[in-house]
């Protein structure tokens, strides 16, 4: 009776030993996502922010007192206003003086200089033939030469009656004055800028400093339009650091195609300062580290193989692998979080 509990006790052992060896068996087979390794491109970038400004910016002031009058934007056919595009030498405030064009007299000024003109002409024509001398020419010359400066003075004057628009842009700032009110010399007028490019200086840590270069190329993101990216390079690197806080000034010139960025805007940028167009390249978040080696699972013969890496470039999101891994292995992208080295996988989509 004893060997026939004895046995029974044995086979029920067996029994609960083989199902759990089973039920083992199950549970080491983990599911996981392959992908094949390939040859991509990748970039190492520094990223940083800061702050757009246009290349050219311009306060324009009255230069002569006068009564002022506000241009007419011929492409609107009204007033010049802030935001209106504007075009080099169009004409935005006139300073009305009658006084002063008075005092300037530039009629009597291009009746003088006609005058000094025709009387020179003539004078060459008589001392060719012999008529006069050398010293009633230079005379001459000198009267037209004085008419001349003293018409163009007049011209200059004149101007400064007007206030002119430096070159292509938009109006940006103005300061409005009453029609007919009369403003002084010095006042402020109004700022133009062109922002068709822009620039921007950066701050860099001191470890960077030997990475940046002139001529850089950079990738430029507005925050508030993410998926609008833009082309720019660093045109010049300082290379003395800010003693307080350890950085070094970078500046960036910008393309901005179809002014999606305005002076002021605070963006991104990434400086790339390597580049491979073929390399082994895996998404950082499948690396695990185990005694501060890096390391990931491919897929082999149905096993989880443990490897680990080195890498070489690297982003925030993606690095090169050196070593450790080949064009062509099935690199496990889900479910390595609980892989054994050697256990085994089943490969799901």
């Amino acid at each position: 009776m004893r060997a026939e509990l004895f046995l029974v006790i044995i086979v029920t052992l067996f029994l609960a030993c083989s199902e759990q060896q089973s039920q083992t068996d199950v549970d080491i087979t983990a599911p996981v996502s392959v992908e094949e390794v390939k040859y991509k491109p990748i970039e190492e970038f520094l990223t940083t922010t800061g702050t757009v400004s246009a290349t050219k910016v311009y306060d324009l002031y009255s230069e002569q007192a006068g009564y002022y009058r506000l241009g007419t934007n011929p492409r609107t056919s009204r007033p010049f206003a802030i935001g209106d595009q504007v075009k080099k030498d169009e004409i935005l405030v006139y300073l009305d003086n009658p006084e002063v064009e008075n005092t300037i007299k530039i009629d009597s000024q291009k009746l003088s200089l006609d005058l000094a003109q025709r009387e020179y002409e003539k004078q060459q024509s008589l001392y060719e033939k012999g008529g006069v001398t050398l010293h009633d020419l230079t005379t001459a010359q000198k009267s037209f030469i004085d008419a001349k400066y003293s018409y163009e003075n007049s011209l200059i004057q004149l101007s400064r009656m007007k206030v002119n628009i430096p070159f292509d842009g938009v109006i940006v700032d103005m300061t409005y004055y009453t029609k007919g009110i009369k403003v002084e010399s010095g006042k402020e007028i109004a700022s133009i800028m062109n922002y068709s490019k822009l620039n921007m200086d950066v701050s860099l840590p001191a470890k960077e400093m030997g990475r940046i270069k002139e001529n850089q190329p950079a990738r430029i993101t507005n925050y508030t339009l993410p998926d609008k990216i833009m082309a720019g390079k660093i045109m010049q690197v300082s290379p003395a650091l800010d003693p307080t806080t350890r950085t070094f000034k970078a500046t960036l010139d910008i393309d901005i195609p179809g002014l999606l960025l305005k002076p002021g805007m605070f963006v991104k940028v990434d400086i790339i300062v390597a580049h491979k167009d073929s390399a082994i390249v895996i998404t950082k978040d499948i690396i695990t580290t185990r005694r501060q080696d890096k390391r990931i699972f491919v897929v082999d013969k149905g096993l989880a193989s443990e490897r680990p890496i080195t890498i070489g470039l690297e982003n925030p999101t993606q690095v090169e692998v050196l070593t450790g891994l080949n064009v062509g292995d099935r690199l496990v992208v889900k479910g390595f979080e609980t892989l054994q080295d050697h256990g085994k996988v089943k490969i799901t989509k």
